[in-house]
């Protein structure tokens, strides 16, 4: 249900005034001027009640997900330690005041990160960093145990066919996030697609090498791996080539396990 409702919370949130937030005019390189912000696409959407019009282009919904998957990734460090009710709380209120002046920091016009040359090609900062570092958990009692358990394949998740089907739909999950941010189905879609393929292949066979060291490979082993490998190579797939995903997987990995 957590997950679940960001889809809509967030989506109606980025409608009213995300998208202007990230893609606005800029202001100071900060933020965007969200007032006076005028998007270019001249369909409008529900005029009774929009200030403005709202773009139809598929770069707005593309980005649309990005934001909804954004606040999702948080949950996983909350879930049953948080009321409902707080969470959309702090969704709205994460949203508008990290997600969105991040998001103009980096790929806004004007936005400082973005005027210094700051490459981001699929969300490494946008997403990962900003997520990553809310839902961080550390130090939590316990975590060093799993961790250690997780290497010599002593600990199973409850559910362990849905790890694997989720860590496969995150996998194919991933080439539209990564791919699709080139905006064109042309060869900077391809290079992004095969270097995000290559990235979480090489993240999944390390941790599985290293896995021998404690007793057997696990297959939660080997999907963190994955995960590893393609959270790690998102930033940079479009501007790199394909065959460098292999030593990026590897070290992303290498660096989970350890």
């Amino acid at each position: 249900m957590m997950c679940f409702i960001t889809l809509g919370l967030i989506g109606l949130l980025w409608v009213v005034y995300g998208y202007s937030l990230c893609f606005g005019p800029d202001k100071w390189g900060i933020t965007a001027d969200s007032i006076s912000s005028v998007w270019t696409v001249s369909a409008r959407v529900l005029p009774l009640f929009m200030l403005r019009p709202f773009p139809s282009s598929p770069f707005a919904a593309f980005q649309m997900m990005f934001a909804v998957i954004t606040v999702a990734l948080i949950v996983g460090a909350v879930v049953e330690r948080i009321k409902f009710n707080s969470l959309l709380v702090f969704s709205a209120l994460w949203f508008t005041l990290v997600y969105c002046p991040v998001t103009h920091w980096v790929w806004g016009s004007g936005g400082w990160l973005n005027k210094m040359g700051f490459l981001d090609f699929a969300g490494g900062t946008v997403v990962h960093i900003t997520a990553g570092v809310s839902a961080s958990r550390w130090p939590y009692p316990g975590t060093v145990r799993v961790k250690i358990a997780m290497k010599a394949n002593a600990w199973t998740p409850a559910i362990f066919p849905m790890v694997l089907l989720g860590a496969g739909i995150l996998w194919f999950g991933w080439f539209g996030f990564n791919a699709g941010s080139a905006l064109t189905s042309g060869g900077l879609a391809s290079s992004a697609f095969m270097t995000t393929y290559i990235a979480g292949a090489a993240g999944a066979i390390t941790w599985m090498i290293l896995g021998w060291s404690y007793q057997r490979p696990s297959v939660l082993g080997v999907a963190t791996g994955a995960v590893a490998g393609l959270a790690t190579v998102t930033p940079a797939a479009g501007y790199i080539q394909p065959i460098i995903g292999i030593p990026i997987g590897i070290a992303a990995s290498s660096l989970v396990f350890t």
